[in-house]
Order: C-alpha cells, then structure tokens, then sequence
C-alpha cells in the first residue's frame, strides 16, 4: 500500500523508539529528573540533582493522588513557586469522576500538549496500512467540550480532551486529507450539550455519502448519538428538507458554522424519515452512513459490554481501539487497530513519561519490592502502572492494571484488564470492575435467546437489612422479534452471576454472611437519565462512563425510581473448602 511521505516519517518514527526502549526511557527520566532538580518536590527527598534510575529508585517513594494532594492544592490556590515540577503549572486536567468518586485535578505544564498531538499524529499513519483511502472522505465523530472551572489560585481545571479541543493544536489544526471530520469546530467547542449534539448529527446527515469512519471517544458516547437521533430525526430531517435550522439553535457561532451547508435537500430529508421511522433500528449506522469501514471507539475495559448494541446498530462493523490515554499522560497506541475488540493491545511509546510497573501480587497493600522497568516486564503477568511525567507526577500510581501480551520491537504491548479498585463488599469478599462484568457477561447469555441484550448496568450494596446483599441494576435492549424474558429466567440470571464471582463471595454466600445477589431491571432511558444527571453535576460528555459501582443517594434514588422488577438468586452459589479456584 502506498504510503506518503508523511505517514512513512510517522511508521519509522514508532519503529526506531520501540527498537530503543530502554534507552529511550533513560533519556526521559533523566531529563524529567534534570528540569525539576530545582523543584520542592525532589528537593524534599533529597535528590541533589542526580537523574540515574537508581538513586531515584531509592530516594523517591512510590504515591498515590492522597499523597500529592496538599500539594496540588497549594497549586490550585495560587502557589506558583515549583512545587512539582520546574515548567510552570498551565491548568489542571480533571478526571471524570464517574469511576471512583471526586474529580481529581491533575497539574500540566504547556509542553505536554506538544507530546499529546504527537501521539495523535501517529494514529493515522498506522491505521492507514490496514483500511485504505481514507483521504477520500471524511469522519463523523462527536466530539464535545465541557464548561471549564477556575481553581482559587486562578487556573484552569478541565477534562482533558476540553484542554486539547480548545488548543491551537486542534482550532488551527493544518489540513490533512486523512483527518477532515464534519462536524464543525465551532459545533465542538459549544458547551451546550444538546446544540453541539444537535448540529453535530446535522452535518453528519448532510455529509453522509463522504462518511468513512464514524467515532467518539467511548462506545457509551456513540450509543448516546444514536440515542439522540432516536428522539431528533423528524426535527434534523425537517431543516435539511427546508435548509433552515432549528430555533433551538441559539448560539451565534454554531448557527454560522452551518450556514453555507445547510442548504434544502427534500430527497436526503425522505431517505432519513424513512430509516429513522421504522421501528427496527439493526444495522442503522450502515443504512445512513454506507460507506462507513469502522467504528473508532474504545470498547475494552468496562466499555466491553456495548460492543453487543453497537453490532447490532452497526450491522457488525469493525471497531477500533486506537490509543490508550489518561488525564495524567498519554501513553500509547494499537499498532493492530483493525483487530478484533477482545484482542486490542496498546503499545506504550517509551517516549511519552517514564513507566514502571507493580507485579499485581505486590500491588495490594504496601509496595515494598522493587519495581519493573518497561523493558523488562514479562509477557503473561499482569501489573500496575506507575508513572513519572514532564508535569512533575512522580512515581504515581495510575490504578490500571495492564496484562504483558508480547512485544512490538523492545516495546511491551498490554491489554487493559480494569482498573484497580474494589467496587463492592460486604464483608471481607472484594470484588472488582473485571469480576462483576465476567459476571453480568455470564447471565447475559441466559436471556440472549429471548433477542435480549443487556444495554448499561451498574451496581452497589445494600446494607439496610442482614445480611447485605449485592444490588445489581440492568437496562435491556429487547431485538425486534424478542420477547421479555420471564421472572423465573431473571431469578436464575442472579444465581448465575453469583457463580462467576470470587472464591470469598461464594463463601460468604454459603455460610449466609452476604445475602442473596438481586437483579433490578429498569425501565428503558434509565441509564441517559444517570448520565443527564452526571453531565449536569459537571462530568464531561467526553469521558463520561457510566459507573460501575454507586453509592451517592440521589443516584440511587434515581435510579430505583425507574425500577420495573425486582429479582433475587433463589439458591446459593458453589462453594467449597476443598474447591481449587484461582479467582
């Protein structure tokens, strides 16, 4: 396959960092450790200027965000000495807060954007080897901002795809053949959610014969689109039919974006009413958007259990997982794009921050071992990432735990298996995000027969009576010419689902210490409603993720407020004393 020059520069660029991994990450901790000598931070661990893995290694203790916090909070009210890194401090990148309470609020300094666009650049070129002519045509994506915050101090706090669509790098982006998108800037940068989505959607209806690729950052944020156009379609066919757009469309700068596209189109108006009118949706991506190659999406980790609806709206287009990111750094890229969700590996650039990693055995508890370099981790064992950023996060604990597949060059590629953290107990029993979705991945497959498929689910514990109990909550997607499963096959998804889980819950379950695992099915909606309500307490669109776990009231009030039934495991998982089980 031809290849430009440019993408030929990008292809060589990944072969000769990852041919040179070790040597690459020694430059990286040297010149981390070189430009923040100076700072409070390595001061306070007596660093004196050394930069060599060994004494940083020795001297520099391994933390989590409760650690940095005084610090960070010195930043963000106005601090401007070098707390933690010598650069200064530009803004604060916030975390979701969907996956494990607050929003956490990481320190960036200006030169990291430079780092995170040439990760994106690398995108391209390699999903070009695998899907050709891309150049001739454009991608839908839906892309969004979120209204930003100020700290005390006076800077910036934001999510961090906010922090990079508001950049120059992505407003005065040059033109690349190979990443023209239809929706307009000024549709993203809207901080109105409904009239970014609104327009966005517009422009991808207008522009539906050039659409290639259609994506948004998480499978969830591409069901949300298709959501959207579920409700709208009579109101988007009706200004492409007129070319005049919706009055809801108040502001100024959207309107104009759309000015010279908008123009009617009475015969795409038809085609849209007569897809959208029908009542079975299954393929509807293709259907409207035929030329589409691929879905870009993540769907590894908890974004797994979309990856059913989005075949069926998709008509089973491939999706690809290109990259994989945080708020704290960008770290690296599938150089496999093309494969299939359950395989997708990330390969770190050694370039991006300096990584180490916990063997998860030691990773529970106090660390005290020594830790694993990038270069040397084993293929087969799973770890916990740590990192050491340009920004000054030193020796941080990420919380993702990554599983070694193989190597690309002298470069590891992982598999993200989950984040490291426990979303549910009632006693000594821990079970965590990968756990609770083998779970509901196992009784999913009791109502498959019925065309019903589990949309979203979430789950907490339920403590008001003894024993407590794990209260799951489902919202079904029942396939036209399925039926609604019975109670009894219900009652028998909750028994299943307590079979897949940990040795301790079976335990507990046996000897009555934790109570029957109960099912609480929700009326359709349920879960756009949480994410509405999460949106409006200020989570970004962007990285929104439905919790796995929940605890605050009025979610829960929310959410058992649109329960339509109720189920309880009617027998007791097995469990023995004598049962080998490694889970």
């Amino acid at each position: 396959m031809a290849v430009s020059n440019n993408h030929k520069e990008k292809l060589e660029f990944i072969e000769e960092t990852t041919k040179n991994t070790d040597q690459v990450q020694a430059k990286v901790l040297s010149e981390i450790l070189s430009r923040n000598a100076e700072t409070e931070y390595l001061k306070r661990y007596n660093m004196e200027g050394a930069t060599d893995r060994e004494t940083f290694k020795v001297r520099i203790p391994i933390v989590a965000y409760e650690d940095l916090k005084p610090d960070i909070q010195r930043i963000a009210e106005g601090d401007k000495s070098p707390i933690l890194a010598a650069d200064p401090i530009s803004e604060f990148l916030t975390s979701s807060g969907t996956s494990a309470g607050e929003r956490k609020l990481m320190p960036t300094i200006e030169a990291e954007l430079d780092r995170r666009q040439l990760l994106y650049s690398l995108l391209m070129p390699v999903m070009n080897l695998y899907v050709p002519d891309l150049d001739k045509g454009k991608g839908l994506y839906f892309y969004f901002i979120k209204s930003e915050t100020k700290t005390p101090g006076g800077l910036v706090a934001r999510p961090v795809l906010t922090s990079y669509y508001k950049s120059n790098h992505f407003k005065h982006r040059p033109f690349d053949p190979y990443n023209v998108i239809t929706s307009p800037t000024a549709a993203i940068l809207c901080t109105d959610s409904f009239q970014s989505m609104y327009v966005q959607m517009l422009c991808g209806l207008i522009y539906r014969a050039e659409v290639l690729r259609i994506g948004a950052v998480f499978a969830s944020g591409l069901l949300r689109a298709i959501r959207f156009l579920q409700l709208h379609w009579r109101d988007l066919a009706r200004d492409i039919e007129t070319g005049t757009l919706n009055k809801e469309i108040t502001d100024a700068s959207v309107r104009e974006s759309v000015k010279d596209v908008l123009i009617p189109n009475p015969d795409l108006a038809k085609f849209i009413s007569d897809e959208c009118s029908v009542e079975n949706w299954a393929g509807i991506i293709t259907r409207i958007w035929p030329h589409t190659k691929y879905l870009d999406v993540i769907v590894t980790g908890a974004m797994a259990q979309y990856i059913p609806t989005l075949e069926y709206y998709s008509g089973g287009l491939p999706m690809t997982c290109t990259m994989y990111a945080s708020s704290e750094c960008y770290f690296g890229l599938n150089l496999k794009p093309m494969c299939k969700p359950e395989e997708v590996t990330y390969t770190i650039m050694p370039n991006m921050c300096y990584c180490e990693f916990i063997p998860i055995e030691e990773s529970y508890g106090k660390v005290t071992g020594s830790l694993v370099d990038l270069a040397d981790v084993e293929v087969g064992k799973e770890y916990e990432l740590v990192i050491t950023t340009y920004s000054g996060l030193c020796r941080y604990r990420v919380g993702d735990v990554l599983l070694v597949t193989s190597f690309h060059n002298a470069a590891p590629q992982f598999r993200f298996i989950r984040r490291k953290n426990c979303l549910l107990s009632i006693d000594s029993d821990k079970t965590d995000e990968s756990e609770l979705q083998k779970g509901v991945e196992r009784a999913a497959e009791l109502i498959k027969s019925y065309g019903a498929g589990i949309v979203e689910y979430t789950s907490r514990t339920d403590t008001t009576a003894i024993p407590g109990h794990y209260v799951i909550y489902w919202e079904l997607l029942v396939k036209e010419g399925g039926r609604w499963p019975e109670k009894e096959v219900f009652d028998k998804c909750c028994l299943e689902m307590e079979e897949e889980l940990n040795s301790v819950y079976r335990q507990g379950r046996a000897s009555d210490i934790i109570g029957p695992l109960e099912i609480r099915v929700l009326r359709s909606g349920a879960f756009e409603e949480l994410m509405d309500y999460a949106i409006s307490r200020g989570a970004s669109i962007n990285q929104y993720k439905a919790p796995r776990c929940v605890s605050f009231p009025p979610i829960i009030e929310l959410l058992d407020s649109r329960v339509v039934s109720t189920h309880f495991s009617q027998g007791k998982p097995q469990w023995s004393p004598r049962r080998k089980d490694m889970k």
